[in-house]
């Protein structure tokens, strides 16, 4: 299958996109978490081009090969969703599915809250609804504990010197130390790394968590738009009390856990999450 590279202007940026399967099919978007770029769904975009869908997943904001504006507040939860909600109809004048894993599942929750007439059905993978997180972030100190690197992320320049110093040996051990074991191939990190040297981009990966203190998602109503969560019950950053919660959260929600899954269920087991997602459109 062809892979087509492509860059949108969009809120002021510009974001590099990775798409495959027909362009005249139904969209599926798929946005990704950190510290991972459009690379991270390359199972995705494989099994459900093959299947007819035009899937496309970009380099999100300060990411891989996107617009890295300096500005912390740059990076901001409406300024990040705004990038996506004026990237959809450039790609697709009907309703899309979109598909977000951590923080791409934070601006997947925002767009349906705000911007619903875009989307045809929302998936979320390992990511709770914002009043979840925001309710277990203040009372529940088992995840005040998993979060811990949240606080040290808003340390000044820091986080990314050290990162940049090692060679990002922190953030390869963050993610392979928190997968099943074999789940990040020595080729597939280096993949990463090349991302995570792109000229500023660790600074703006980062500012990501030192810009949502301005700009919390607003959650006032349910979510309206079908929405499947799939959760891995092994994840070491986000407890599996968020997951029931926020399924509650949607008017037409289901919620599925994969047993033997961390945070990272979409690499670890992507023959049976693209089987749950393939589904849940069909549906």
């Amino acid at each position: 299958m062809e892979t087509r590279e492509n860059y949108y202007q969009t809120n002021g940026i510009q974001l590099h996109t990775v798409e495959l399967g027909p362009a005249g099919g139904q969209v599926i978007l798929f946005l990704h978490g950190f510290p991972e770029h459009w690379y991270g769904w390359k199972n995705q975009l494989n099994f459900f081009s093959q299947k007819g869908w035009h899937a496309v997943a970009p380099d999100q904001r300060g990411y891989n090969l996107s617009s890295k504006p300096e500005a912390v507040k740059s990076y901001t939860i409406d300024e990040l969703t705004k990038d996506i909600a004026e990237l959809i109809p450039q790609l697709t004048a009907k309703k899309v599915v979109l598909v977000g894993h951590d923080w791409g599942g934070a601006v997947a929750w925002n767009v349906a809250l705000h911007y619903p007439q875009l989307l045809e059905k929302l998936v979320i993978l390992n990511m709770p609804h914002p009043a979840v997180i925001h309710e277990h972030l203040r009372h529940n100190p088992k995840q005040m504990l998993r979060s811990w690197y949240t606080g040290f992320f808003q340390i000044p320049w820091v986080p990314e010197a050290v990162n940049s110093i090692l060679d990002f040996r922190v953030l390869e051990k963050t993610m392979t130390g928190s997968a099943l074991p074999d789940t990040f191939r020595p080729e597939e990190l280096e993949t990463y790394k090349k991302a995570w040297a792109q000229p500023g981009a660790m600074e703006a990966m980062i500012n990501w968590y030192r810009a949502y203190k301005y700009n919390p998602i607003e959650t006032d109503h349910q979510i309206d738009v079908p929405t499947l969560i799939l959760w891995g019950k092994q994840d070491k950053f986000l407890g599996t009390e968020l997951a029931l919660p926020s399924m509650e959260q949607c008017t037409n929600g289901q919620l599925f856990f994969l047993e033997n899954a961390t945070h990272w269920l979409h690499h670890e087991q992507p023959e049976k999450a693209n089987a749950w997602i393939e589904n849940f459109l069909r549906a």
